[in-house]
């Protein structure tokens, strides 16, 4: 199973690598993050609260998953460029990652930002279904800006992201 969604995966990823579900609401309509108590590679809970105020891209991997792979170099770019300006990547793996091979993977790709263990009900609530790697785009208020369905792409970021982090430094 994990080799078919891998293949669907990379063969859907050769044009357009990610899909956005951008949010055409108002502010004021967006949808609240669901809350999450998730254990993390240290073994202490991280909840969605620990990081009001900031930035959230909930990003949903698999140690499997190749195109996974391929995106996180990029997330730890991101997280060290941006992070003092109110980014905070959260890293949550699908619910079946064995925590040994995300150990040394999160190791061996020098992941400096929080890797959580997913749940199948997060996903769920996040409704990102079995479309890896997702990122879910949380703004400072907790409200659901956007999903983007594959890798995120420099260019989604700059266009979905960065405005966000924009916002705050002119208040």
């Amino acid at each position: 199973m994990r080799f078919i969604l891998a293949a669907c995966l990379l063969i859907a990823n050769t044009g357009t690598i990610g899909w956005s579900q951008t949010n055409q609401q108002t502010n004021s309509d967006l949808t609240i993050a669901p809350a999450f108590n998730l254990k993390g590679l240290s073994g202490r809970t991280a909840r969605l609260s620990d990081y009001k105020g900031k930035v959230v891209l909930i990003n949903l991997w698999a140690t499997w998953c190749a195109p996974c792979r391929m995106e996180l170099p990029e997330l730890v770019r991101l997280q060290k460029k941006y992070g003092g300006r109110g980014l905070q990547i959260v890293g949550v793996t699908y619910p079946d990652d064995e925590r040994t091979e995300v150990l040394r993977m999160s190791r061996k790709l020098k992941l400096n930002y929080p890797v959580l263990f997913g749940t199948n009900k997060l996903l769920e609530e996040y409704q990102i279904g079995e479309v890896l790697p997702a990122t879910v785009i949380v703004d400072r208020d907790g409200k659901i800006r956007d999903r983007i369905l594959g890798i995120l792409e420099p260019e989604e970021f700059n266009q979905l992201v960065a405005p966000l982090l924009e916002a705050a430094e002119a208040r």
